[in-house]
């Protein structure tokens, strides 16, 4: 099994943290996102890595620009 790059698993904690802390569902997100619940579920493990209009779409779900979410996984994992 390929190592996971830590970039992939840094975001993929993040997109989990922040539709627990809203308390919505897997669902939702994956509804609001246009993708599939198993699709969506992947990315947040970090078994999938998304393209960036998925990227795209995942962040505006919560209110966020692509670069707002790179920033807040940067924030929470930032390296070192």
């Amino acid at each position: 099994m390929p190592t996971r790059d830590p970039a992939d698993t840094a975001l993929a904690a993040t997109i989990r943290r922040l539709r627990e802390e809203r308390d919505w569902s897997q669902e939702s997100v994956a509804q609001d996102a246009e993708m599939s619940v198993g699709s969506y579920a992947r990315i947040e493990r970090g078994e999938a890595n998304p393209a960036w209009t998925t990227v795209a779409r995942i962040a505006h779900t919560f209110g966020l620009s692509v670069a707002g979410l790179a920033a807040e996984v940067e924030r929470k994992h930032r390296p070192g």
